[in-house]
């Protein structure tokens, strides 16, 4: 439960990146201590960089950014880990948040992997574990140095619902505030008690007491009022040049009514209160699979073996699978078994025992983006993908996807985490791919667009290997067999 005592301050901040890409205008708000916030905001609106300011890796423009006490600490779990820190120990990366490393280190990091519920060697490197469990290594990050403000940026990606519950109810117990970033409407109800909204077309920042939900159907109430404030006030406003243009066609003293009219009406127009544009929802779209020759086998995907990781132990199950047109097949299993790894080696058409199809053209999803030339415009990105190059569909299914004219010439390094995903939506669309791989494809996504994708998903009618935690975003999609690697890995185990 929040207090009285504000931990948190915007006072009047402006922040862009340009002249043409403003972030901020002059936003005010305040966050009481104990407080459990969620900042929402579309895709590319700056919720990240709001973080950013709070840490202070980025200055604004203006304004001041106040914590109380002044010393009040900040603790951050970004989205992912920089590559650059992907071949460090475990412990050397924990150590790494200390100005002065603690003598008894280990029993720190210890006691935030068991908050987190992650069992791991210390002596592994950082790049050896699970997309899942990343997450739970960048949450306890943030938490070795128990921070007064706890900042927590789309920290379910990745977890499976175990590791989701655990965090939920990490989060309902710590004692300092937490101000999250999550597509994840019901992680958010769980224990929200606030919620800042940013603004992406007025870069203002909205704030709401309640929970998630309830704060969901405050907004859309208020939006129909004004709405219908609007719409009345557009009546009179018809009605008012109307009778303006018959009073000033019949002259004389009339015409001077007509202006007075005229001035009304022009006055009700500037009065017409501002209704919140909603964060835009992209279209729906589909997925065209690629058109076969005569002579093809049929056999999109086969698969013969699979490998899973157990205990740090790689473990092999005979399996006879085929994917032809119009199957779809779940891949499921608890963090760390290595479902990413196992979806990885058959994109890169190595995996042991798995043959894809000759002619078979694959579109592979991958979680963190690594796909992606950073360097590389948006635009270029998805030209590079298209089997044949066409400049109006390029630039339409774009649109789609709420990329932009002016976003397609932005660098990809540049884009969020959600327009990364949305980027990469659209690189599917335009390839035309046989053999569909997802992995984790909501991560960073806005829940408004789910549905939306879903059912893209669904009617995909050419080979599709998904993975996904959101049981929600599973049952949208038809889904024709489901490989279980935990369920194999217990069969394994009781064998032995």
């Amino acid at each position: 439960m929040a207090n009285e005592t504000v931990v948190l301050r915007f006072s009047n901040v402006t922040y862009e990146y340009s002249e043409t890409k403003r972030i901020l205008d002059d936003v005010s708000f305040s966050v009481r201590n104990n407080s459990r916030i969620a900042l929402m905001g579309q895709n590319g609106a700056g919720k990240t960089t709001l973080f950013k300011l709070i840490v202070g890796e980025l200055k604004q423009k203006s304004g001041h950014i106040s914590k109380t006490p002044s010393s009040a600490t900040v603790g951050i779990a970004k989205q992912v880990i920089p590559a650059e820190q992907m071949d460090m120990t475990v412990r050397d990366w924990f150590a790494a948040t200390f100005a002065e490393i603690p003598y008894n280190l280990d029993k720190h990091i210890a006691d935030v992997l068991n908050a987190v519920n992650l069992a791991t060697d210390l002596t592994k490197k950082v790049r050896e574990h699970s997309g899942g469990q990343h997450a739970r290594l960048l949450l306890a990050y943030s938490l070795i140095q128990s921070p007064d403000i706890l900042l927590l940026d789309e920290p379910t990606n990745n977890l499976d619902q175990e590791g989701i519950e655990s965090l939920t109810a990490f989060l309902m117990m710590y004692e300092k505030t937490v101000i999250v970033i999550s597509h994840d409407a019901d992680f958010l109800n769980a224990f929200t008690d606030g919620v800042l909204y940013l603004d992406v077309h007025t870069h203002t920042v909205e704030q709401y007491a309640g929970n998630y939900y309830n704060v969901i159907e405050e907004i859309a109430q208020r939006i129909e009022r004004e709405r219908m404030v609007n719409a009345r006030a557009e009546a009179e406003i018809r009605k008012k040049k109307a009778q303006a243009e018959v009073f000033a066609h019949k002259g004389g003293k009339l015409r001077s009514v007509a202006k007075r009219m005229r001035e009304y009406a022009e006055d009700m127009e500037e009065g017409m209160v501002e209704v919140r544009r909603e964060d835009k929802t992209i279209r729906s779209f589909t997925i065209p699979s690629q058109e076969f020759s005569s002579d093809f086998s049929g056999k999109i995907l086969e698969i013969q073996n699979i490998t899973l990781i157990v205990n740090g132990e790689l473990l092999n199950k005979h399996v006879d699978i085929v994917l032809r047109k119009e199957t779809h097949l779940l891949l499921a299993g608890p963090n760390g078994i290595g479902k990413s790894t196992f979806l990885e080696s058959i994109a890169a058409g190595n995996a042991s025992g798995v043959t894809i199809g000759d002619e078979v053209r694959v579109g592979y999803y991958r979680q963190d983006f690594s796909l992606l030339d950073f360097n590389e415009t948006a635009y270029d990105s998805l030209w590079s993908v298209m089997p044949e190059r066409d400049e109006h569909a390029l630039r339409s299914t774009a649109a789609g996807f709420l990329l932009d004219g002016k976003t397609l010439t932005q660098k990809i390094i540049y884009l969020s985490e959600g327009q990364k995903g949305l980027l990469a939506l659209a690189r599917l669309v335009l390839m035309r791919p046989g053999l569909l791989i997802l992995d984790e494809p909501t991560n960073h996504i806005n829940f408004r667009h789910l549905s939306v994708i879903a059912k893209a998903l669904d009617a995909y009618d050419g080979a599709l290997l998904i993975v996904s935690h959101i049981p929600d975003f599973v049952s949208q999609i038809r889904i024709d067999m489901t490989i279980d690697l935990g369920a194999i890995a217990r069969d394994i185990i009781m064998q032995q």
